[in-house]
């Protein structure tokens, strides 16, 4: 979603159309008064990328950020306009993902292991890459393009925070910019992913207030975006953790900045080096940075939470026994069924890539409601960083029960019948030869 009005006519920034033709097909939703809605399809457009625009943007935020403010990008990002500020973010997210997808191809083909730089989508195939060892030079011309964007993303996430959430329209506009900008996960800085956490779950609240007033469609075309940025901020948090992204230098610079409080807060953990392991200055700061992360990594976590159970809710109201919501992209997979209790015995719950929940015949569920229940299962490209080790090229699959109120119910399967399931890996994990020994 691009842009949406109560006026025939308005004006819209259209994103970048497909990379082989520039065609962007363009459809177009009108609803009237009680909500019917009728689609028209309109004739293609040729949309071509404003490259000296971006490029603009990006020598001013490098070499002189004060004068950011008479850039036309940003004089149109501080419009507050919804519409606006979503369609700038959409077009330069885009071209943004499109090159990062380059860099990250490009370093692959140089020989630096994919696993350790990339976060493959669901249902992707691992990237073929030069079977030599890669040079230092090829991983500094990565690190260098991907600093520079992960900067740009940093400075527009800013423009996100005071929007006004309205209506269904609003919610569905500003979660579809926010799944974009947040697409690529190795180029989210902490204070981005802060930003967009928040505002993730302040839709997500906002969508809960109003699903009993608002369709069913447009209640999961809106669960569809949030998902995705949900799962985006987790794989992103997680992924230098998981020693499967590169610490952006961004991060670095301000993990180790000395704080404005320095020297009147006496409780800063800043200045506390036993909490970072101790040792030289070099490792003191490596510690202190990723520190920072895990510290953010508990609290997103925690919020995401918040943000999935409330998605629930909103799907949940328009959902009745033997019917299903489901959400299939390639940052993650959420499925939302309705099922009687007794129906819940011995059943098979079946996600992406072969990934499966078996539940056996004989569980204790702890709830005296036998009416009906919600199953919920969901997928993330990446498993959170955690103590069980050896996760860091695993998918991570959940399994919810819910009770009518929206509460997860606890159920227990017995030692000798448990509950089984399949967790697949990332395509780009590397499994060393075995060698058969006689002993």
């Amino acid at each position: 979603m691009i842009a949406y009005s109560s006026v025939s006519y308005f004006q819209v920034r259209l994103p970048s159309g497909d990379n082989q033709t520039s065609l962007l097909n363009i459809v177009i939703s009108i609803r009237d008064l009680l909500d019917c809605v009728v689609e028209v399809n309109m004739s293609s457009v040729y949309v071509i990328v404003d490259s000296v625009g971006i490029n603009d943007l990006m020598t001013s935020l490098q070499s002189s950020p004060n004068a950011l403010t008479n850039n036309p990008i940003v004089q149109l990002l501080s419009s507050g306009n919804q519409n606006t500020v979503g369609q700038i973010l959409t077009a330069i997210s885009q071209q943004f993902n499109q090159l990062n997808s380059e860099n990250i191809e490009q370093a692959v083909s140089s020989g630096i292991p994919a696993a350790t730089i990339l976060v493959s989508s669901l249902g992707s195939s691992s990237l073929q890459g030069n079977s030599t060892s890669f040079n230092e030079s090829a991983l500094t011309d990565y690190n260098k393009i991907l600093n520079a964007q992960a900067n740009i993303r940093d400075y527009l996430m800013t423009f996100t925070t005071n929007l006004l959430i309205t209506t269904s329209n609003s919610i569905k506009l500003q979660s579809s910019a926010l799944a974009q900008i947040t697409q690529s996960t190795n180029q989210l800085t902490r204070a981005a992913l802060s930003i967009v956490s928040n505002r993730c779950y302040q839709l997500a609240l906002a969508l809960s207030s109003m699903a009993t007033e608002i369709s069913y469609e447009d209640a999961q075309v809106a669960a569809n975006q949030l998902i995705q940025c949900a799962s985006n901020v987790l794989t992103a948090v997680n992924g230098p953790l998981q020693q499967r992204a590169s610490t952006l230098d961004l991060d670095y610079s301000r993990a180790n900045s000395i704080p404005a409080d320095y020297d009147t807060n006496l409780e800063s953990p800043w200045s506390n080096t036993n909490l970072f392991g101790g040792g030289d200055e070099a490792s003191i700061e490596q510690n202190r940075n990723i520190y920072y992360q895990k510290q953010l990594a508990n609290e997103i976590s925690t919020q995401v939470t918040s943000i999935i159970s409330l998605i629930t809710s909103s799907l949940n109201i328009h959902l009745n026994i033997g019917q299903n919501s489901i959400i299939n992209t390639s940052q993650t997979y959420m499925s939302l069924e309705t099922i009687s209790v007794t129906s819940l015995s011995d059943r098979i719950v079946k996600q992406v890539g072969n990934a499966q929940f078996h539940i056996p015949s004989d569980f204790n569920l702890n709830t005296n409601d036998n009416s009906s229940i919600s199953v919920r299962s969901k997928m993330d490209v990446l498993a959170s960083f955690g103590k069980s080790s050896n996760t860091n090229l695993s998918r991570s699959v959940s399994l919810s029960i819910i009770d009518q109120n929206g509460n997860e119910i606890s159920f227990q399967a017995n030692e000798n019948n448990s509950i089984k399931l399949i967790i697949p890996r990332d395509p780009n994990v590397l499994i060393p030869s075995m060698y058969l020994q006689n002993v």
